[in-house]
């Protein structure tokens, strides 16, 4: 399923507003578009449900003119993980003083994932229609069910994000002011009722890559079962059975056998290591300045083979890849205006700040990066602590922390630049936050050893590569989660040492040592740049968010501003003040 443009959006505008030049100032037409006639056919339901898909990887996958206040979001700004740069603090989104229900990134998230239900119902309303032929009823039944999964995932999110939000189930055709709360359990319930009643026309495998399967749906369960469970604590009720509910929907996905964990090399390049050069330009891209001609070659691995272009889908031998958003450069061509800019948001900017020792855009330093959000040392350096060279995630290959100088006739030309150096530290191991918040370890999930269409005209800014929605391994971390929750400390254990037992690592965990926190800081090293950390801190409840943020952000904004406890988003103050025939309560500390 490589061309998921926005079709239903073009099937609606040309039928509601397509007329032919010589004949739309006819007084009597012979048709009207209605919202009964306008779908005539089952491909036109399908394209609907193709636009669902467009909408998801609009809202997951930074893109050329994306929406600047998506920065909240999809990039975890103002997260425990990710804070901005000194020439980003315009953008920045800790910042308490400042935020409020009238900021504008709250009302485009919240945005976003109603306009995925308005064409998620749109779909069903047409599904549904009887003039509708369809080729058998299993294909029915597939459309319908895809419909029915956007719209519970996306009123998962923003039960998550906002808390209790208006159930909309049917395709508004005029203008309503009175639309009314649910509950955050009641969201949440609405999103597990809808998944439950569509798992079983999800096929278990899919031959078209990005399709959704019925793992994708266990997984959204385990999640919201999760979520329902934590309410359930919070207001006092018995949330063990939302809790073993959870580690039921994620071990049909775990233990079902279609799904494992990749643990040997694979791929387009599993013969292949990352192939670096100290150089500013392409024709200093020679063996003379590799890296590995220097003395600091750098070996592949499985997790670094996760994230090389072609290998994203299960299609092509992933076997922990459970969902796919498609992006690749084949799509790009196709589409012609979009590109996806994970370096171009989230590399460093050498050119900038290290321009005495390492300087340009090309791939040595992360390509051509704009430093839109930055990780915190929480992030870059402190789940690392102690275990520097014991865990393939933290390998050069996939965090790489070895640059060399790439400025000839510099002190450090071809030679290893010290930290130190790069942070400008002072005498007394003062940094400088201008260099700082610039400069950082280079991720391969957004900084690659090399650039897809460059030979036409591309920068170093965009990676053509399918994007993961959903890892096998997110899964097992709730499963390890929702048994932590129930008190099965050993096996929440076992379940996070099988990650650390394909990473490699020589520490293990041990079930004295289970914790909120710890669970935490396994998903910051599984899925930096991959989870929406939003999400995550915000469904934890009570004061998990508050706290990781006020301990981890770079600056101190939160640590002086952030008086409140809160584990929702506002409500847009937009929406409260369009709804004026029913009032929405406007949730607290907002």
């Amino acid at each position: 399923m490589k061309q998921y443009i926005n079709l239903g959006v073009l099937v609606l505008t040309s039928m509601l507003f397509g007329c032919n030049d010589n004949d739309f100032l006819n007084e009597n037409p012979e048709t009207f578009y209605t919202i009964d006639n306008i779908f005539t056919t089952s491909s036109q339901v399908s394209a609907v449900v193709t636009s669902c898909y467009d909408q998801v990887r609009y809202i997951y996958c930074p893109q050329e003119n994306w929406d600047l206040d998506f920065y909240a979001y999809c990039l975890g700004n103002g997260t425990d993980m990710y804070d901005v740069a000194t020439i980003r603090l315009a953008n920045r989104f800790n910042d308490y003083s400042v935020l409020n229900s009238e900021t504008k990134g709250f009302y485009s998230v919240y945005s976003a994932f109603y306009q995925l239900i308005n064409m998620a119902n749109t779909a069903l309303m047409a599904a549904n229609l009887d003039n509708i032929v369809w080729a058998s009823e299993d294909e029915k039944a597939r459309i319908i069910a895809e419909a029915r999964f956007f719209r519970a995932f996306a009123y998962r999110n923003l039960g998550e994000l906002y808390g209790g939000v208006p159930i909309v189930t049917e395709l508004a055709i005029e203008p309503r002011y009175d639309y009314e709360r649910s509950t955050r359990l009641e969201t949440y319930q609405f999103a597990i009722d809808e998944l439950e009643a569509c798992l079983d026309d999800l096929p278990e495998t899919s031959e078209e890559a990005g399709r959704l399967v019925r793992a994708a749906a266990q997984h959204n369960l385990c999640q919201l079962y999760i979520d329902k469970g934590i309410v359930l604590s919070e207001e006092g009720g018995d949330s063990n059975a939302a809790y073993l509910k959870a580690i039921e929907y994620a071990d049909f996905v775990i233990d079902g056998g279609l799904y494992s964990l990749m643990t040997e090399r694979f791929g387009m390049r599993a013969n292949e290591n990352p192939q670096f050069y100290y150089a500013s330009s392409e024709a200093e891209q020679t063996e003379e300045h590799s890296y590995e001609n220097a003395g600091y070659g750098i070996d592949g691995n499985v997790f670094w083979d996760l994230f090389q272009v072609g290998n994203q889908d299960y299609q092509a031998g992933n076997r922990e890849s459970i969902w796919a958003i498609q992006f690749d450069y084949e799509v790009y061509k196709q589409e012609g205006s979009k590109g996806t800019i994970y370096a171009g948001y989230y590399c460093p900017v050498f050119r900038d700040q290290g321009g005495e020792y390492a300087t340009g855009s090309m791939e040595d330093v992360g390509g051509l990066g704009t430093c839109a959000v930055q990780p915190t040392f929480y992030t870059r350096d402190l789940i690392y602590e102690g275990k520097w060279n014991v865990d393939m995630r933290n390998s050069d290959a996939v965090f790489r922390r070895t640059i060399l100088g790439n400025v000839p006739g510099s002190q450090y030309y071809g030679k290893l630049l010290p930290w130190s150096v790069l942070y400008r530290e002072d005498a007394s191991g003062q940094r400088n936050d201008v260099a700082t918040t610039q400069l950082y370890p280079i991720s391969c999930k957004i900084g690659p050893d090399y650039y897809v269409g460059i030979e036409d005209g591309e920068n170093r800014s965009h990676i053509f590569r399918d994007h993961y929605l959903i890892r096998l391994p997110e899964t097992i971390l709730l499963r390890a989660e929702a048994k932590y929750r129930l008190g099965n400390m050993q096996s929440a254990a076992n379940d996070i040492n099988l990650l650390r037992e394909r990473a490699k690592c020589q520490y293990k965990v041990v079930a004295k040592d289970i914790n909120l926190d710890l669970i935490l800081d396994e998903r910051a090293r599984e899925l930096v740049y991959e989870e929406s950390r939003w999400n995550t801190l915000l469904r934890m409840g009570g004061t998990v968010a508050v706290d990781r943020i006020k301990k981890y952000a770079y600056w101190d904004y939160p640590r002086t501003t952030l008086n409140k406890k809160f584990n929702l988003w506002p409500i847009p103050q937009t929406v409260i003040d369009t709804n004026k025939d029913v009032k929405l309560e406007q949730n607290p500390g907002w």
